[in-house]
């Protein structure tokens, strides 16, 4: 028999779209949550993911029983100009009792108000994350709340995507939220000095500030 694992859903922050910083390695939050808990990694999320993708591509994809779900869903439908709420609840509570119906325990997690540049506007976010509380509340999942993350350290310059110790600090957060003492971050080995944090300003946040900002100049 083989021991349960960990089953990742989502979009490219859950799949990991990251690269290393300040001695942090290139991992998703949900690969670092099963590394501490030492649990089977699966990770089925999907880069551009939005909610209905999941439904379709990666719930067929699930092969349960899992010890662990790690649902994360919502970021990419929020910044559509057209997105539909109702449309956005159905589809989250067939993922949600989805994901339930085949993991010993689920982790929800909510989307940062200040998402994406520009932004997606906190009244669509806040409504997405009241929904995504409302199902967390209905099967009992861990929720993690990441509704004020921000920074540039945690937070990519496109307000979407975490960095590295982004997705580091979210990990820690669905431990806690599981009631796990276990930290993610005591596998890894951060660099906390002043020299360490000025060389990652200087070269990987300002190389990504510049791509986010040619970028919005495109767009416009």
């Amino acid at each position: 028999m083989t021991r349960p694992g960990l089953v990742a859903l989502g979009d490219s922050i859950t799949n990991g779209d990251v690269a290393p910083m300040l001695g942090v390695r290139a991992w998703s939050w949900a690969q670092w949550l099963a590394a501490a808990l030492e649990l089977p990694y699966s990770g089925l999320a999907v880069g551009g993911a939005q909610v209905a993708d999941l439904v379709r591509d990666q719930l067929p994809r699930l092969d349960g029983p899992y010890a662990i779900g790690c649902l994360w869903i919502g970021v990419n439908d929020v910044r559509q100009v057209d997105f539909d709420l109702g449309a956005y609840e159905d589809a989250l509570r067939v993922a949600v009792d989805a994901v339930a119906g085949c993991c010993e325990r689920l982790v929800l997690v909510t989307i940062p108000l200040d998402l994406g540049r520009p932004r997606a506007g906190a009244a669509k976010v806040g409504a997405a994350n009241a929904a995504i509380t409302a199902q967390a509340a209905e099967v009992g999942a861990a929720l993690v709340d990441l509704s004020q993350l921000r920074g540039w350290r945690r937070v990519m310059p496109d307000a979407v995507h975490l960095t590295a110790l982004g997705e580091l600090e979210l990990a820690d957060r669905a431990a806690a939220a599981l009631g796990s003492p276990i930290r993610p971050s005591n596998l890894a080995q951060i660099d906390h000095t002043r020299r360490g944090a000025a060389r990652y300003a200087l070269s990987g946040h300002l190389a990504a500030l510049t791509r986010d900002t040619l970028r919005r100049a495109r767009e416009r």
